[in-house]
């Protein structure tokens, strides 16, 4: 707990650019904790690697289908109005997408969640309470997230919260990302114990990166077109 905690405000509030870093010591931190427990390589979650590609390819594919659809339709498309994503310099959102969102939050959040995390979990106590510790604990791990969402994604924001953009109460956007991301790591729980980490990691990288890319094309279509002469 000690390790997350401190990789969570490091990458949140102190040191957010030195991500990758921060996150490969607490993941080899964590992988570390696991194999000195008894676990193998499998029971941490790595296996399945084919069958996990595959599965985590579709995934990421149907992630990309969503998204298109979602940029497409006005109703959606003000989800996507994204300033984390926006405000950033082409260079810095290839940064975020190719190297931050991969090596700073994939890396650490699947492996050691849904891999070390869990299957230590799962080892001592059984599969469901590694599922609903592991998958609680990833919700209360984006509280420091959520505050930021609310500032820069005030129609996701009001989406979480439940209540209209206008009116958002930064509390209620927490609890409901609280929430939201508890439920998805159950999810992906179940997806690590069907088909190993690659599945869930392959889906977590698409949902995350895709976001920047698709938050550009949105932004890009609401731009008025000139008129013509």
């Amino acid at each position: 707990m000690v390790v997350l905690a401190a990789a969570n405000i490091l990458n949140n509030k102190i040191a957010p650019r030195l991500g990758p870093l921060t996150s490969a010591a607490a993941t080899a931190a964590l992988v570390a904790m696991a194999r000195r427990s008894g676990l193998s390589w499998e029971e941490i979650g790595f296996e399945h690697g084919r069958r996990g590609a595959v599965a985590g390819g579709a995934l990421a594919a149907a992630v990309a289908g969503v998204y298109t659809a979602g940029i497409a339709l006005p109703r959606t498309r003000a989800l996507f109005q994204d300033e984390r994503a926006l405000s950033l310099s082409r260079a810095r959102v290839l940064e975020e997408a190719l190297v931050q969102v991969p090596f700073g939050t994939v890396l650490l959040e699947e492996v050691g969640f849904r891999g070390a995390l869990y299957g230590m979990l799962r080892q001592r106590h059984g599969t469901v309470a590694a599922t609903s510790v592991s998958s609680a604990l990833f919700g209360l791990w984006h509280i420091l997230p959520a505050i930021d969402m609310a500032r820069a994604n005030p129609a996701l924001g009001a989406l979480t919260a439940g209540e209209s953009p206008g009116h958002l109460d930064t509390a209620r956007v927490v609890v409901g990302s609280v929430v939201s991301t508890a439920a998805a790591g159950v999810l992906f729980c179940e997806l690590r114990r069907r088909r190993g980490l690659l599945t869930p990691a392959m889906l977590h990288l698409a949902t995350n990166s895709f976001g920047y890319l698709f938050a550009r094309i949105a932004a890009k279509g609401e731009r008025p077109t000139p008129k013509e002469a």
